[in-house]
């Protein structure tokens, strides 16, 4: 369903950070608290949805000149860009009710992530190194707003470690598509390419051993966040180190993945399919679950 597409629901993944502030305050037994986490995420699927549709309305024209964004629904004529502006205005006024219905801060901070995702559909994905930092502060608003709709406060480390992966993500999806660009089209990609590959231009401002240089100081960065988080964790204490393992395995995993196997899936992609990923995933939360509330 184009409609479907376009709205991206694999890229929600994202938007479970909001569960953050649930799991990390002990409330997963409090139902309130369970429904109020569960209302904010489904207020961020709406207005990062509808971040999407205004993404791909404004670049509909660039992404008709390139080999696989042209068949992107807009982009292809799938749907009309009138009623896509139409559906991204109604998702982002539902986004908005519910999280005001939530708590008015939520609803506050719903209202900034879709500001800030316009700003960087508009213009800050065209600055070099503001582009990655703004998607970065968009995964700590999801963290902000999950703990404020439950009445928790997000540790100054748990927003530090937050802000470092999603640099992570952020350079080492920057390095994918640098790295993409200077692949040759296969002749038959480049018959059936209306024109020549256009470039995401805050591209021409990457280089690889800039992108490396900036990939290896967020790694550490964020691994050592997390391991300082974890020795002093607000709620567990140092018994939070025992999900130190299954996030070093799923960095270096991912590392693995895009430097070794140059896998060109997109992030959402990665951590939805990938076998290894995927087990540094249940392993972190079945241990995060194991030390919050069986050993507590």
């Amino acid at each position: 369903m184009p409609l479907l597409a376009a709205l991206r629901p694999q890229e929600w993944i994202k938007n479970l950070l909001v569960f953050a502030g649930l799991l990390f305050s002990g409330q997963l037994d409090e139902s309130h608290q369970v429904l109020a986490a569960t209302l904010t995420f489904v207020a961020f699927c709406g207005v990062s949805s509808a971040g999407y549709l205004l993404n791909d309305l404004l670049d509909r024209e660039h992404d008709r000149r390139h080999s696989e964004k042209r068949h992107r629904p807009i982009a292809s004529g799938a749907i009309a860009p009138v009623a896509a502006a139409a559906v991204a205005a109604a998702l982002a006024a539902a986004a908005l009710a519910i999280g005001f219905a939530v708590e008015p801060e939520v609803g506050g901070l719903v209202a900034a992530y879709g500001v800030i995702t316009a700003a960087y559909s508009l213009l800050l994905k065209r600055l070099v190194i503001l582009d990655v930092m703004t998607i970065a502060s968009l995964f700590i608003l999801r963290v902000v707003a999950g703990a404020v709709a439950v009445e928790a406060q997000a540790s100054e480390f748990l927003l530090i470690c937050t802000g470092m992966l999603a640099l992570f993500l952020g350079f080492t999806k920057r390095r994918q598509e640098a790295m993409l660009e200077q692949q040759p089209l296969s002749s038959a990609s480049a018959a059936q390419a209306p024109e020549p590959e256009v470039t995401r231009p805050v591209l021409e401002h990457y280089s690889l051993p800039f992108l490396d240089q900036m990939v290896a100081m967020v790694t550490a960065t964020a691994i050592l966040s997390y391991v300082i988080y974890a020795v002093d964790s607000p709620l567990a204490g140092s018994r939070m180190l025992a999900t130190a393992p299954s996030v070093l395995y799923g960095i270096f995993r991912y590392l693995y993945l895009i430097y070794d196997r140059g896998d060109t899936r997109s992030t959402a992609a990665i951590l939805l399919e990938d076998p290894g990923m995927i087990f540094a995933e249940v392993t972190w939360v079945a241990s995060a679950l194991a030390v919050l509330y069986v050993f507590d």
